[in-house]
């Protein structure tokens, strides 16, 4: 016999329960208020930052962010993790409000895996931004902030996709989302291509979030750096952000090695004869000796 039995205890009533979120007209606000303009009038103004990037090449995905967690001026965490590892092949990076961020992927996650056990395999990485993006445009004006760039590997290969809270859903090779976004931005706008080496797209990854933490007072902490290939998402390294921008100042400037590179390679023509020279030729100066400075490999 049960204890429940026992003791002539009854379960309250659990039919009403669900497990999924409530719908977007089931928040509670006062009686007679509209609740998007509730939330705009009376809700939490908080200022959130921010440095997310992930780009596609030749060996697949990278992610990468740096780890404080801040509102407004107070920094909650130095050492937060914001990329998300959804199942093996797929993660994303997590930018605007840290609880509907993590409440978002959780509810991804339950959802992929139902569809596999119901389907049998794991949907394309466009099926989950199209499902993450429906699920979250019925929350539509009631203050969710959650942008995140889902990288992952399927049957098409590497694909990466931008969904937004309201709904948008983009595909591309380059995404940056948080306020440091401009300045990192910068960087890969200048270094990427599709074919560069895996050491290549590591360099380009960390240099494009420690100049963001170094510019976005928002920014800073660490570097979390991520690699999905077609075996799985691998955690490539954690650095810190004001190291790294301190290894960067060190090295050379692309500038001045691209124009050394460049006059060797087009050395500059000789100047015309001039008058009283006696009819000979001068001899243009030709480039110097020294070649171009060791390749240093970036951190």
């Amino acid at each position: 016999m049960a204890l429940q039995d026992v003791c002539k205890w009854q379960a309250p009533e659990v039919q009403g329960l669900s497990p999924r979120l409530s719908l977007a007209g089931g928040w509670v606000v006062p009686r007679g208020c509209d609740p998007q303009s509730f939330l705009r009038t009376h809700g939490p103004r908080l200022a959130h930052g921010t440095t997310t990037l992930a780009f596609r090449f030749r060996h697949g995905v990278i992610a990468a962010a740096d780890t404080r967690s801040s509102c407004s001026n107070y920094v909650a965490c130095p050492a937060s993790l914001k990329v998300i590892p959804v199942h093996q092949h797929l993660l994303g990076t997590t930018s605007g409000t840290s609880a509907d961020c993590v409440t978002w992927y959780r509810v991804l996650q339950r959802e992929l895996r139902l569809r596999a056990l119901r389907e049998g395999q794991l949907p394309s990485v466009a099926g989950a931004a199209k499902l993450l993006s429906t699920m979250m445009s019925r929350y539509r004006g009631l203050d969710l902030c959650v942008a995140t760039a889902l990288c992952g590997w399927d049957r098409s290969g590497p694909a990466l996709f931008y969904v937004y809270s309201d709904g948008t859903r983009l595909q591309g090779d380059i995404f940056s989302v948080g306020s440091g976004s401009p300045y990192a931005y910068g960087v890969l706008d200048r270094g990427y291509r599709y074919d560069m080496t895996t050491q290549e797209a590591y360099a380009l990854a960390r240099c494009a979030v420690a100049h963001a933490t170094h510019r976005d007072a928002y920014s800073g902490g660490s570097v979390d750096l991520f690699h999905v290939r077609e075996t799985g998402w691998e955690y490539v390294s954690r650095n810190d952000a004001w190291v790294l921008y301190s290894e960067l100042q060190r090295l050379p400037e692309p500038e001045k090695q691209e124009e050394k590179a460049a006059g060797q390679a087009h050395p500059e023509p000789a100047p015309p004869p001039r008058a009283g020279d006696g009819g000979q030729l001068s001899a243009g100066l030709a480039p110097g000796d020294s070649g171009l400075p060791a390749e240093t490999e970036t951190l």
